[in-house]
């Protein structure tokens, strides 16, 4: 690992999505191996909560994951590039990080598990993409650049903070930051309290049933994924989307609404090279979820709220009434 991977651990890292697309593509499958050994232990949670990874200090991880009177995690660790396996009764296994095909980690995740008293059957192939290779036959995703891997986690570090910062503005249903390992995103999601119409579905290698689960309520939902620019873009959108909604003013100038994706983004370089990073996507963040609450009518009085509405409590100063 270089000095500047680590001595630049505060900042937002550069990384362009063509020097890193076959790691990219390979890391996306192997996070779909274990979020669906989440998925086969799990009890559901609503919108599919209980299958996804989150942010860690070294990497991604499953968190916590019940089995039988106990449980498991694995993490990816983008530091030390090895993916680790502890079980609570004291079992651990690591693989190393390396690169080789998807088919291999594959048999070495499930012998892993086997081997820790988790065995574990999963899905075979991939979900939202084209072409959906079964892991055990997938020999042409093979890359592992760990420099790469490693500048990864640490655009979704800083993601996830800013993330988690926007989150704590909303007093309603609110998704944890999290990251879906069917589109390679992390996202944060914001729901009105009201249904909405049925999904009409379409994501490639996916029934349209998790889409139904998924939108089943009214929503605005954010996040970042290695796509949509040179080094990645923000996103926001809302299902269903409100009439006037993609004409709103938001910021920063850089944002813009694609009407190929259907929501509103931002390139991560734009944030990146911002004098002030977090108050640029913030900004974004703020006024896309804006234009969908007011265009949406939403009842934006009972449902925000003020992260710093115990500050004087919390100091030990009481404020004055």
């Amino acid at each position: 690992m270089t000095t500047e991977t680590h001595s630049g651990a505060g900042k937002w890292p550069r990384l362009r999505v063509a020097e890193w697309a076959e790691t990219r593509d390979t890391l996306h499958m192997w996070t779909q191996i274990v979020g669906k050994v989440r998925l086969a232990h799990a009890p559901l949670l609503n919108h599919w909560w209980q299958v996804t990874l989150y942010v860690s200090p070294r990497g991604l991880t499953t968190s916590a994951v019940p089995h039988g009177a106990g449980a498991f995690d694995i993490e990816f660790d983008f530091i030390d590039h090895e993916l680790s396996l502890r079980t609570s009764d004291g079992g651990a296994r690591r693989i190393a990080l390396e690169s080789m095909p998807v088919a291999d980690f594959h048999a070495r995740v499930l012998q892993a598990l086997e081997d820790t008293g988790v065995p574990t059957t999963i899905q075979g192939h991939p979900n939202e993409v084209e072409r959906a290779v079964p892991f055990a036959e997938d020999f042409s995703h093979h890359t592992y650049d760990p420099h790469a891997a490693h500048l990864f986690w640490r655009q979704l570090l800083q993601a996830n903070r800013v993330l988690g910062e926007f989150r704590s503005y909303f007093g309603g249903k609110v998704s944890p930051v999290h990251f879906f390992w069917g589109a390679m995103d992390l996202a944060c999601t914001r729901f009105s309290g009201r249904g909405a119409p049925r999904h009409p579905g379409g994501a490639p290698n996916c029934g349209d049933w998790v889409m139904e689960e998924g939108y089943s309520r009214e929503l605005s939902s954010c996040g970042f994924w290695p796509g949509g620019g040179d080094e990645g873009a923000f996103y926001s959108y809302a299902y269903p989307e409100p009439d006037g909604f993609a004409e709103s003013p938001v910021t920063p100038s850089e944002a813009f609404y694609s009407r190929e994706n259907g929501q509103f983004l931002l390139p991560y370089e734009a944030v990146r090279t911002a004098r002030e990073p977090d108050r640029t996507l913030l900004g974004f963040l703020h006024t896309t979820y804006e234009a969908a609450a007011t265009r949406g009518k939403w009842d934006r009085a009972s449902l925000e709220a003020d992260p710093a509405r115990w500050n004087g409590h919390r100091s030990g100063r009481r404020p004055r009434p």
